[in-house]
């Protein structure tokens, strides 16, 4: 059974830092890039981070440069996603999402990825 699970989300305030974490079982992890999306209420769920199998080519959206790192750990099926300088607008539920991918390329799209999450709900007030 695939098993998508994010945790670390909560209560913080604007400027604060926070990482969350997705720990995966039930399928191939090294076999799959890993990406995070995230949802802000009355809107459309969008692209954060994306990471290939190996680790590398991170990319990030455009909203979150300079204030986000997404990283994986191959040995425990988790990745993870650190953020910094909160703002109110990153309040939204945060998904991870896995897609099947053996080259080093990473997908912005979400129809791309196979697996998702049931999300953790990031809050940041102001």
């Amino acid at each position: 059974q695939v098993r998508l699970v994010e945790s670390g989300g909560g209560l913080v305030q604007a400027g604060d830092s926070l990482t969350l974490s997705c720990t995966t079982s039930g399928f191939t992890f090294t076999s799959y890039a890993m990406a995070w999306f995230r949802q802000a209420p009355g809107k459309e769920r969008e692209f954060v981070a994306a990471i290939s199998w190996s680790g590398s080519a991170p990319r990030l959206a455009d909203s979150v440069k300079g204030r986000a790192a997404i990283s994986r750990d191959n040995a425990k099926n988790t990745v993870f996603l650190q953020m910094y300088g909160l703002k109110p607008d990153d309040t939204a539920i945060y998904y991870c999402a896995a897609d099947y991918r053996l080259n080093l390329r990473v997908s912005a799209a979400q129809h791309d990825y196979d697996y998702w999450g049931q999300g953790t709900q990031v809050t940041v007030s102001s």
